[in-house]
């Protein structure tokens, strides 16, 4: 499976494609900067330097053609301002999505955030953050050409991961480390029947695995 992934380089993304990698799958990972490439190769990924905020929907989807499925793993960062909440973790999410359906590349995934909600009030910028989380995922949502799983994880930390989470509709609060939210990303991909859902991540008492398919089956 050939999985293209927005947000090469952050730290989800190159968890997710070491494990793509191991499992004999093609990752490729769109990232923004030559200086990038190395750690992609190093992770067994393809890398296409392509900056999301400037890029047409053409170019997107070149970098698209051909692929499996897509996953939008990229954000703005916890460094960044407003404007830049609206420009990457929104704006830029659409566009991934216009250029996935251009492409013809049903499956997608967004690694959106708990509490996501495009009605979300405040003026902070974490509420910025929300409220652009809740836009892309309101406009992924719209796309009758995608067959998209939204995950929102909790509060993300880079603890090993234990391999046991609870992957549910709403889950409440809590953390889930990196490593766990790429494991389960890389079985979402592998269980199609998850379209259309919108799934909170938390630690929990369940494999990976078993949480995916009984998501899946409910």
């Amino acid at each position: 499976m050939r999985v293209v992934i927005a947000g090469g380089h952050g730290k989800i993304a190159l968890r997710l494609e070491r494990l793509l990698a191991a499992g004999g799958h093609e990752p490729v990972g769109i990232v923004r900067r030559p200086e990038q490439e190395a750690d992609l190769r190093a992770a067994g990924a393809e890398a296409v330097v392509l900056d999301l905020e400037s890029a047409s929907v053409g170019e997107v989807a070149a970098a698209l053609e051909g692929a499996d499925a897509a996953v939008f793993a990229a954000g703005a960062g916890p460094g960044s301002g407003t404007a830049r909440k609206d420009t990457v973790d929104r704006a830029a999410a659409v566009l991934f999505a216009d250029a996935a359906e251009a492409a013809g590349v049903r499956r997608f995934l967004i690694v959106s955030s708990m509490g996501a909600d495009a009605r979300h009030e405040g003026d902070d910028v974490f509420d910025a953050y929300l409220r652009a989380k809740g836009a892309a995922d309101d406009a992924v949502r719209s796309r009758p050409g995608l067959d998209w799983t939204i995950l929102r994880p909790g509060m993300l930390t880079d603890d090993a991961g234990t391999g046991l989470v609870r992957l549910e509709v709403a889950t409440g609060r809590g953390p889930v480390p990196r490593d766990d939210v790429a494991a389960v990303l890389a079985e979402l991909l592998d269980t199609p029947a998850t379209a259309g859902l919108t799934l909170e991540l938390v630690t929990g008492p369940t494999p990976v695995s078993v949480a995916v398919k009984d998501i899946a089956g409910n």
